[in-house]
């Protein structure tokens, strides 16, 4: 199967299993969303959803964040992992916000990536899923998957959007985001992974 024709039949399975994906971190405005998405570092978005309930009670925005001690954050969202250094970030990120950009989140590639704890991937979620910016944020499904299907060289995740971004349609790229995350965890997860469950991997090498 040229690469191609891996290109169309995996956007045709994404589709018709995922026609209308949704993000799977749960939050109620562009502030929560983000500070969910800079949680989801090394950790699952369940764990994510477990904790931020609790943290968006006291605080579902920069103001009453920035009132919180970097401690109070810890102690919370503790269960995510790395928590010293999220909590820093989501402390600083909020005085920021307040002080900078009048409480609200900025809705530009470079101004994302100026705050704490936010990196390019956590930036291009938030730039996709909040703003509607086609972007295409790697994983580690993605990653894994664009290098089973022969999609990308697979050497780092710099190299891995670059490919996805050549290959698939640009009017694409966030929902397939979304889609190829889904398709990992359901279909090929890394651990307990069953070739004959992986219905995309299967017709490549049928092909």
């Amino acid at each position: 199967m040229f690469k191609k024709e891996r290109v169309e039949w995996v956007m045709q399975i994404l589709e018709r299993l995922y026609p209308n994906p949704a993000i799977p971190l749960d939050h109620t405005n562009t502030y929560t969303f983000l500070i969910a998405v800079l949680m989801s570092a090394q950790t699952t978005d369940a764990m994510v959803n477990r904790v931020t309930p609790v943290l968006f009670q006291l605080a579902d925005n920069p103001y009453d964040m920035q009132k919180l001690s970097v401690e109070q954050i810890r102690q919370i969202i503790r269960p995510v992992g790395l928590s010293p250094k999220k909590s820093k970030a989501i402390s600083e990120l909020s005085k920021i916000l307040v002080d900078k950009y009048e409480a609200q989140v900025p809705n530009t590639f470079e101004d994302l990536e100026s705050l704490p704890g936010v990196g390019h991937k956590t930036a291009s979620v938030v730039m996709s899923q909040s703003f509607g910016v086609p972007a295409f944020p790697v994983d580690t499904h993605i990653h894994r998957l664009m290098k089973q299907w022969k999609l990308s060289s697979g050497k780092n995740v710099v190299q891995t959007e670059k490919d996805a971004k050549r290959l698939f349609p640009k009017e694409k790229w966030n929902d397939l985001h979304l889609q190829i995350i889904y398709y990992g965890r359901e279909y090929a997860p890394a651990r307990g992974y069953k070739p004959e469950n992986d219905i995309i991997m299967k017709r490549i090498l049928e092909k």
